[in-house]
């Protein structure tokens, strides 16, 4: 592609942006700001620049044409039983504290209050939890997160726990157990989606076969494209159809570039060497980072990569149930032309160039994920009858 036809297509992108605008299945910015100032926004005003610091701000979610965001009220999984409870209402918190500082931002907990927000030029701003630890086994500690705004659940982050398997933890439970399952169901019948990155392809097989509300997989890609427990396998993908689900690629380069599963492996066995966390993205972990990229040159994603995902997701599952989470501000390094949040232009470029069609990818961008949690909301009042459960892990798990 010229620069000159690159620009004809990014051109024709924005445009069909400004029609159908990004919903961003997962973004980190909260535990990003969390980490880096302690949700400090006078440090980090987001309505100026803040590429020295964060992939997101205002401006550039503009330029990004993101219309709706699903921000993570992620806490690491390290955290446990009531503190990872405190820690996920710190987060719940700071969103809010984003919401009423910015007007640019639009609270949504529905799929009209997306639209809503749309139609008023704002970016809707959904949250979404990042690991079933953040209940503490509670379900009614579930059914207080819902009734703040959280509006999807991620089953597992990289660890399992008591009730289901993650995709990079050894096998516990096989999947989800009988108190898991309960957690989905009650999820159904409050209105949370069901989200299944991070979980192993058991879980993902239990959980679809228990949910009758459509699951979500809010940042992850192909597995038959990159070989990484992190992304979904072709027999999952082929079973959204039927469930209504929406599976939203990433662009976490460990996920969509094969050369660099093994290089960030390496990358954070560094980190932990130097005592820190491989998650961290604070200034002195970026150092460290940098400093091993120095020595050891990264295999470079492009938008191109995340396209070939893209395009295997779709002739799996269909155009009907893919989207698009970048899990900006949750990783340390990005896809050349994926930068930050200002990239998504560049990545519709390219589908459009490929030959999708404006339809199918207004259908990736904001009709897919918007349908899904309108259906989650259709299924939740079906089940308006059913009383909340109160089972226990210890009477259903024993």
């Amino acid at each position: 592609m010229t620069p000159r036809e690159r620009d004809r297509w990014v051109a024709r992108a924005r445009e069909l942006l400004a029609a159908h605008p990004v919903v961003d299945g997962h973004n980190d910015l909260p535990w990003a700001l969390r980490e880096q100032v302690r949700y400090d926004l006078d440090r980090r005003d987001i309505a100026t620049d803040q590429s020295a610091s964060l992939h997101t701000d205002i401006p550039r979610l503009r330029a990004g044409g993101v219309g709706a965001q699903f921000w993570s009220v992620y806490v690491r999984s390290d955290l446990a039983g009531d503190a990872a409870v405190s820690a996920t209402l710190e987060q719940i918190d700071a969103v809010a504290q984003l919401v009423a500082r910015y007007p640019d931002l639009a609270r949504a907990t529905s799929a009209d209050g997306m639209e809503s927000a749309r139609a008023e030029g704002r970016i809707a701003s959904l949250m979404g939890a990042e690991g079933g630890h953040s209940i503490n086994n509670s379900l009614a500690t579930l059914r207080a997160l819902h009734a703040l705004g959280v509006r999807y659940m991620t089953l597992t982050h990289n660890d399992n726990i008591a009730w289901a398997d993650s995709a990079t933890d050894e096998p516990g439970v096989g999947g989800l157990s009988p108190f898991g399952r309960e957690v989905v169901r009650e999820m159904n019948r409050v209105g949370m989606l069901v989200d299944l990155s991070h979980v192993a392809a058991t879980t993902m097989r239990d959980a679809l076969a228990v949910s009758v509300a459509p699951v979500i997989f809010s940042h992850s890609s192909a597995r038959a494209v990159c070989d990484h427990p992190r992304n979904i396998p072709d027999d999952v993908l082929e079973l959204l159809p039927a469930n209504g689900g929406v599976a939203m690629a990433t662009f976490v380069p460990k996920f969509v570039l094969p050369e660099a599963v093994e290089w960030t492996r390496r990358a954070d066995e560094n980190m932990r060497a130097h005592g820190l966390h491989h998650l961290d993205t604070t200034a002195d972990a970026m150092k460290v980072h940098r400093a091993f990229e120095e020595a050891h040159p990264r295999p470079v994603a492009t938008v191109a990569t995340v396209a070939d995902h893209l395009d295997h997701m779709r002739e799996v599952a269909g155009v009907d149930h893919i989207g698009i989470g970048g899990d900006f501000d949750g990783t340390a390094f990005t896809p050349a032309g994926l930068e930050d949040v200002a990239g998504y232009p560049n990545l519709i470029a390219e589908l459009l160039a490929r030959g999708w069609s404006e339809p199918d990818v207004a259908k990736l961008t904001w009709h897919n994920a918007v349908r899904a949690l309108r259906d989650a909301e259709s299924v939740s009042a079906s089940l308006s009858h059913v009383r909340p459960s109160n089972a226990t892990l210890a009477e259903l798990d024993g």
